[in-house]
């Protein structure tokens, strides 16, 4: 998929731009009311209006970038193949056709191609990460139990 494929991180310029509107937007968005806002594009001065939504989708944005790391916005609806589903979760394609054929991960076949809906891709990867979480609290449970941890 090809916009998966052009995700990179904000360079040195975009993120100091990024920090400086971050700051900007942070401060104003609580005094916004209205579900919707009008701005004004200083170069051109054009008056455009942006939902609130927008705006808050925006900052996230800002903020991600200030900080450097690479960001994409995507319709949540959007597929991925098996390959990037695998890419974005860090295992083999073999890995994922095993899920879905387990049935741990939905999907559907296009032709002889099976697709996988993005947010059912990060779903299973929090899924994961919650798994990972109480699993180091059970060991450390168990240790605790076994004298080997001092709190």
């Amino acid at each position: 998929m090809e916009i998966l494929d052009q995700i990179k991180r904000p360079t040195k310029n975009e993120q100091k731009v990024a920090i400086d509107s971050y700051t900007a937007l942070s401060n104003v968005l609580p005094q916004l009311s209205k579900e919707c806002t009008e701005i004004e594009i200083e170069e051109t001065h054009a008056k455009i209006k942006i939902p609130l939504k927008a705006l808050k989708l925006l900052n996230d944005v800002l903020k991600a970038m200030s900080e450097g790391k690479p960001i994409s916005i995507l319709p949540i609806a959007t597929e991925v193949t098996t390959q990037k589903a695998a890419e974005i979760l860090g295992c083999s394609r073999p890995h994922i056709i095993k899920l879905i054929e387990a049935g741990e991960i939905p999907f559907t076949k296009v032709g002889k191609h099976r697709r996988i809906l993005f947010e059912d891709v990060l779903k299973y990867k929090e899924q994961m990460k919650e798994q990972q979480r109480q699993h180091i609290i059970d060991i450390m449970n168990f240790d605790e139990e076994l004298g080997l941890y001092d709190t």
